[in-house]
């Protein structure tokens, strides 16, 4: 195998200028509530078909060969589109989805967001990388080196999916991201499940003492958001408030109502 054909050629290949994908995607974006000042805390990336399609029609097309270069690019097309469509017109972070297997330096393969986000007047510290690992992870140690880089640089850290799969305690006692989002199963019909309000609580109450900030997604009842907010949970994403919106920042229905919270 030549340097130029080596797995670490292809990675630094893909993170230096993100090409080699032969296939098209964009963004949608979903809000991330502040329930305290009933403004958004940060919009959500969601990868999509060029015409609207689902997420798994574009995650579907990538391969080992393509992993890197996709990676990059869901970064220049996240900061882009949310840029075009306003994010600059109030403090909403942008929170982008990436995958901790595509990053094979933090440093190196940071560069590219890094020179999108100058470009788009976007400040780095506006910028979170959400992640989620669903399966086991083969280094930890790599994605514990990405987090601690991340919050080096001044961006923020979410573990996404908390609660399911592996993305639990074990993972947490690796390493502490900014943010974690709860499961949606594990909020689903929260208000009616006194063992989920119970788990809920002990989440949070933990990831205060760790100063974690804790988010609740796949909210999509009155009931849910009523109980979330009588734990103590601030940070809200579902469809209550608002459906991903197609290379637009969306308009949340709900009036954000003022739930007090008593935990």
């Amino acid at each position: 195998m030549t340097a130029t054909s080596s797995p670490a050629a292809v990675r630094c290949q893909g993170c230096r200028d993100g090409a080699g994908l032969d296939f098209d995607f964009s963004m949608a974006f979903q809000p991330i509530m502040d329930m305290e000042t009933a403004q958004p805390f940060a919009y959500e990336a969601l990868v999509r078909g060029p015409a609207e399609e689902s997420a798994w029609s574009v995650l579907s097309q990538v391969t080992d060969e393509t992993r890197y270069a996709f990676d990059q690019q869901c970064r220049v097309k996240a900061i882009e589109t949310a840029v075009r469509a306003g994010l600059l017109d109030g403090p909403a972070r942008l929170s982008i989805n990436f995958l901790p297997n595509a990053v094979y330096s933090p440093q190196a393969c940071i560069r590219l967001t890094l020179k999108t986000a100058s470009a788009a007047n976007l400040p780095s510290e506006r910028l979170i990388f959400e992640f989620t690992e669903n399966e086991q992870m083969a280094e930890p140690a790599h994605v514990a080196n990405i987090v601690a880089s991340y919050r080096q640089m001044g961006f923020g850290t979410a573990l996404d999916d908390f609660g399911a799969g592996h993305a639990g305690l074990n993972l947490l006692a690796r390493f502490q991201p900014d943010i974690i989002k709860l499961d949606m199963e594990l909020i689903r019909g929260l208000d009616e499940s006194l063992p989920r309000r119970t788990i809920v609580a002990a989440v949070a109450r933990m990831c205060a003492e760790l100063g974690i900030t804790v988010i609740a997604e796949g909210i999509e009842t009155e009931g849910e958001l009523a109980a979330l907010r009588q734990i103590g949970v601030r940070y809200i994403q579902g469809y209550l408030l608002a459906r991903p919106a197609f290379e637009a920042l969306p308009i949340v229905r709900l009036a954000a109502p003022k739930i007090a919270a008593t935990g």
